[in-house]
Order: structure tokens, then sequence, then C-alpha cells
């Protein structure tokens, strides 16, 4: 391990620009105060956050080149920055270190690398916008957050970044909080998202008591002594540790919240949905690989978990008529692919797809902001149609990241989530149910993504001609849309190639293998498994032709049968009008939600504000102050100076004590 002090300055960059961004929006309102119109210097907030990205990304490049095995044996395996004491108590010591190695080489370029692109893209984007620099100060310290996440050596460094995504997706799903429902949204991805934080804090002090550090290089290395003495107590931590990813990752039952996460600006999906905050539970486990390959039963319950929400999300996007909801579940279906990835002990093939997803992901959520650009804010599929004539450029790049999502042959979706599946196929046991239910969902997610692709850019226009005219995007954002398709398009090439093709097999699975040794020797000891997985040359050529096949016949089909209108929408909805308002629904779970939690919720919170707050402690209060004003006014009429009172009240005496002796005193 070498120490290399910059890689404090890849969060920091961010950091410094999240603030220059919100001292320029401070004087844009200055500025304001004596002239409603003036710009401001809001227009250098896009240069300085961009700017602090780009710096970012190429330390993390540098970073990355560091630790590269070119010349082996004269590298080091892992880079750490100095380390700060921040909590020193008793016995416990916990300590803030950047920590590089290479599980976290690739997420700093991941987040730096895609955020740049989504950074320029938005400055075209968010053009004129009120708030513009306070969207990229929000911007660049979401960024800060998530590169704290993956470069903190421990879980409580991890923490901090944890909650702070949290808090900057609330900010920036919000950002638009003067139209009411980005507020409400924004609220209801800081509730949900704080559930699973709360199983997460209680899984850390599970840690603490087993192994008194939060240090994640400790833990993973104290693991095969301890599996033993303490298996139950680490396989509870594992599955709390999970509980949190289930809020931060969108998984059964907290992916409520990412959904109406649609409501923030474009780019906000894309950072939030690909590259940044919902990968962090998936990086979260792969990094504590031990410990997960220590509980298998913890590893079967996320497989289930996975299978289930990989499933109900996808078919929630069959029926979704908003273009950013059709993307949104298909990110909730896609990150259970990542976690059926984890189940099988393959955790190179969940980063694999974690990075793949990335590329695809961000190019279809910039696409499609560009289309809602293009279409003055329009984002019902069935109002569009015909746009691949008005939009050529978006048309071509979402073109390729719908064939990476929908797993087309050589496309990077297709490489990443057949492996994904090929690894459960040759785990065996309960993982054959989920890998088929894997390819199930493939089959259903080739289907609604081409559904997409024909409602909107196929067909005949059913937007009125005379109120919307639809127009390409300027080059700010194309540019970053042309980046992330030969991404989407070559990205599983290079990084994943299956051993059948005899070049660069697995290349990411072999960078990654230092790091994810400890949790596949522990496997191989407990389930007699060969790990990493494989299958044989016959099987996986079966099974990447099962992949291809799967994919370019519902994919055909789905752009077939919607290539000319909305005749099949309307006929399902016709013919199945309460499975169609049920899988709107996303299978009732949320207005489940709704019925069964919020609502008894907000009864409760009325019932102690109003009637235990106001009526009884307000009431009580307010009363006896009441009581004794108005004893005081009374008792004030005894001394106001009055002679005719004065005598009244000395009559009234002597009258008194009269009636007393002429009582009491014989």
């Amino acid at each position: 391990m070498e120490n290399a002090s910059y890689l404090w300055w890849i969060p920091l960059l961010p950091l410094i620009g999240a603030g220059v961004c919100g001292a320029l929006h401070l004087a844009t309102l200055r500025a304001r105060k004596t002239n409603p119109e003036a710009a401001g210097p809001s227009g250098l907030a896009p240069l300085v956050a961009s700017a602090a990205m780009a710096g970012a990304f190429v330390l993390s490049i540098v970073a990355w080149f560091a630790i590269c095995p070119c010349d082996e044996g004269t590298r080091p395996t892992a880079l750490s920055s100095g380390t700060w004491t921040w909590i020193s108590v008793g016995g416990l010591s916990f300590d803030l270190t950047m920590w590089l190695d290479r599980l976290s080489s690739v997420m700093t370029l991941v987040v730096t690398g895609v955020g740049l692109l989504i950074h320029v893209y938005a400055s075209g984007y968010m053009k004129g916008d009120k708030g513009y620099a306070k969207f990229f100060a929000y911007l660049n310290l979401f960024c800060f957050a998530m590169l704290m996440l993956v470069l903190s050596s421990n879980l409580l460094g991890l923490f901090i970044g944890w909650e702070g995504v949290g808090l900057c997706s609330y900010l920036l799903i919000g950002f638009w909080y003067d139209k009411g429902w980005p507020a409400e949204a924004g609220q209801k991805a800081f509730v949900v998202n704080r559930i699973g934080d709360a199983f997460f804090i209680i899984g850390s002090f599970l840690l603490i008591s087993v192994f008194g550090t939060l240090e994640m290089q400790s833990i993973g290395q104290q693991v095969p002594a301890l599996m033993d003495e303490h298996g139950g107590t680490l396989a509870l931590a594992a599955l709390l540790l999970f509980g949190g990813a289930c809020g931060k990752s969108a998984q059964l039952p907290l992916f409520v919240w990412l959904p109406d996460a649609m409501a923030g600006p474009t780019p906000v999906s894309a950072l939030i949905h690909a590259a940044t905050m919902v990968t962090s539970g998936v990086y979260m486990i792969v990094r504590l690989n031990p410990l997960y390959a220590a509980s298998p039963n913890v590893l079967l319950f996320i497989g289930c978990i996975a299978a289930a929400t990989a499933f109900i999300a996808g078919t929630t996007a069959l029926v979704q008529r908003d273009l950013k909801k059709v993307l949104a579940y298909s990110t909730v279906s896609q990150l259970g692919y990542m976690f059926l990835g984890i189940a099988a002990g393959a955790w190179g093939s969940a980063i694999f797809h974690l990075v793949t997803h990335a590329f695809f992901k961000a190019l279809l959520f910039l696409g499609a902001g560009s289309v809602i650009h293009g279409m003055h804010e329009e984002q019902d599929m069935h109002k569009m149609g015909g746009l691949r004539r008005h939009m050529p450029q978006t048309f071509v790049t979402f073109l390729a990241g719908a064939a990476a999502l929908s797993g087309l042959p050589l496309m990077s979706g297709f490489f990443s989530k057949d492996e994904v599946l090929m690894k459960n196929f040759a785990m065996g046991g309960a993982n054959y149910l989920f890998w088929m239910v894997g390819v199930v969902t493939a089959a259903i997610t080739a289907y609604y993504t081409w559904r997409m692709v024909a409602l909107t850019f196929f067909g005949e226009e059913r937007f009125d001609a005379k109120k919307v005219h639809p127009h390409e995007s300027p080059l700010v954002m194309t540019g970053p849309l042309w980046v992330l398709a030969v991404l989407s398009v070559v990205g599983g090439v290079v990084l994943g190639l299956p051993h059948v093709f005899h070049l660069w097999a697995h290349a990411l699975d072999r960078w990654l293998e230092p790091v994810v040794a400890g949790g596949n020797a522990i496997l191989a000891e407990t389930t007699g498994a060969h790990m990493p997985l494989e299958v044989s040359v016959a099987w996986e050529w079966i099974l990447l032709g099962l992949g291809s096949a799967v994919a370019l016949f519902f994919a055909h089909k789905g752009f077939h049968d919607h290539k000319r209108g909305l005749a099949m929408d309307e006929s399902v909805q016709g013919a199945f009008p309460a499975a169609h308002a049920k899988l709107t629904d996303a299978w009732g779970i949320d207005s489940a939600y709704a019925r069964v939690v919020v609502q008894p919720v907000k009864l409760l919170a009325f019932v102690i504000a109003v009637i235990v707050d106001q009526f009884a402690i307000d009431g009580v209060v307010n009363g006896t102050g009441r009581t004794m004003v108005d004893m005081g006014r009374r008792a004030r009429r005894l001394v106001d100076g009055s002679v005719a009172s004065y005598g009244l009240w000395i009559g009234a005496g002597a009258v008194l004590l009269a009636l007393t002796w002429f009582t009491w005193g014989n």
C-alpha cells in the first residue's frame, strides 16, 4: 500500500465547487434584489462545477494508473491518504481515511466520468432556470458525498457519504419545490431512505460488538476466524446492512421512492439512477463480500428479494405512459439484476452490470431529457410519436441505449446481464429459480424498452403541431449523449467478454479478483463450489444463444406491437382493466403503503398534534393561565382605589364577623 495524499482532492474538488456555486447563487440573489431580471454571476456555475468534476476525474485516472499492474510486482495494490482521527472513545477509535483499491478505483471513475458528462449536459438543460447556480451547487455536493462513500476506508466514513447522498437527493428531487409534487417526492425519498439507514446503523453497531472496528479491510480479514463462533451475529449484521441497501438501491419493500424521484430535473434522474446513489448499496455489499460469503442464508434471501424486485418493477414498466417512469422502474429492475449477481457470490458480475448500467441508463435518461426539452416539457409517450425526424441525434443515441438495456447481442447490457444469469445458473440449487426469473424479466425488459422506442420515435405524430414544435437539443446536450452511446455499445466488449471469445475474457472480473478473493475463499469453503463460478464452454454458448434469442424476439415484438401507435396499449387496457390498473400502480404496493402505513401515521400525527397537544396539553396549560389571569383580575378589584368599593367590602366584612360571633360566640 502506498500513501497518496491527493486522494483527498478527489472528493474535495466537488465540495469546493459546491461552495463556489453556492456563493454565485447568493450573489445572483443579491443582484436580483435591485433588478429582478438580472442574470448575476450564475452563468459561471456550470463552468465551475464541471471543472471540479473534470479535476476529480483526472485524479481518478491518475490513481487508477498508480495501481494498474502494468509492471507486476512494482505497483501498489492500493493507495491510502493521510488518516484523520475523528472520534476516539475508550478503546474505540474511528478514523477518516481515503482508501483506493481496485474496486473503489472503478467506482470513482464511474462517478466522476459519468458525473462530468451529466454536469455538461445540465448546463444546457437547466439554462435559464432561476436556481441555475444553486442546482450546480447541489450536483457538486452530491458527487462529493458519493465519492466520500466509495473512498472511505471504514463504514463510518461510508455512512457520512451515505447520508450525504440521501440529503442531496432530497434537495435535487425537490428542486422545483414550488410546483408542489416535487417537494412531496423529495420528502418521500428522504423518509423511505431513513428507514433503511436505521437498519444500517444497527448493523454497524453489531459489527463493532464483534470486531471492535468499522474498518472494512479489518472486518474482511477477521471474518474467517470469527464466523464459527459469531455466525448468527454476523448473519444478522449482514441482513441489517442489506436493509440499508434496500433503501438506497431501491429493492423491495423500499423501492417506492425511486419512481417518484422523477419529479426532479432530468439530469438529477440520470445522476441518481445511473452512476451514484442507487449503486451505493451494491458497492457496500461487494466491499463487505467476506461478511456476506459467511452468511449463505442471507445471500439466498438477497436473491429472493432481488428476483421479486426485478420482476415486479419490470412488469410495472410495461404499462407506464410517462417516459421517465418507464426508465425509473427499469432502474429498479436492473438493480435487482445486480443483487442477483451478489446472491450467486458473483461479486465481479454485479459490479460489471453496475458499470454498464451506468453507461446506458445515464444515456437513456439524458436522451429522455432531450426529448422532453424538445417537446416543451411533455413526458407522456402517448402524446409523442414520429420524433426521429425532428431529433435525429437524440434518436440514434437513444437507440444505442435501448439496445444495451434490452440486452441485444454484443451490446454492453447483453454481456453484463447474461453474465449475472450465467453465474446463477452455474450456482444451481435455488439459484436456478433466480436464473429463470431473470430470463423472464429479460424478455419483459426487451419488450418495454422497444415499446418505449416505438411510441416515442415512430408512428404518426400525436402532438398538436400548432402548439408543440419538437427540435433537436444543442451540442452541449447531444455531445454527452454520443459519448455515452459509444460506452453503451463497446463497454461490454472492453470490460467483460465471456470465456468463449478467448480474448481478454472477464477483464473486470480479473481486475477485481484481489478485492473479492476473501469472499470467494469463504464461499468455496461453505458451499463447496469452485469460485469464481464457471460453466462449460457448451453451456456458455447455449446460455448466450438463449439470451440473444430472448432479447431479439421480445425486442422485435415490443417494437412491432407499438410502432403504428396506441392500438396495442388501448387494446390491453380495454381487455384487462383491473390488471392494467394494478400494474400501473406497481402491483398496488405504493397504494398499500399509503393505506397501511402513511394514512395511519397521518391519523396518529393528527391525534397527537390536535387532540393531545392542542386540546389536552395546551388546554391544561392555557386554561390554567387563563384561570390565574381571571383570578388576578377579580382580586385587583379589591384594591382599585374606589371609596365605595372599600366601604362595601368593609361592611360585608363587618356583617360576616357579626354572623360568626352570633353563630359560634355563644
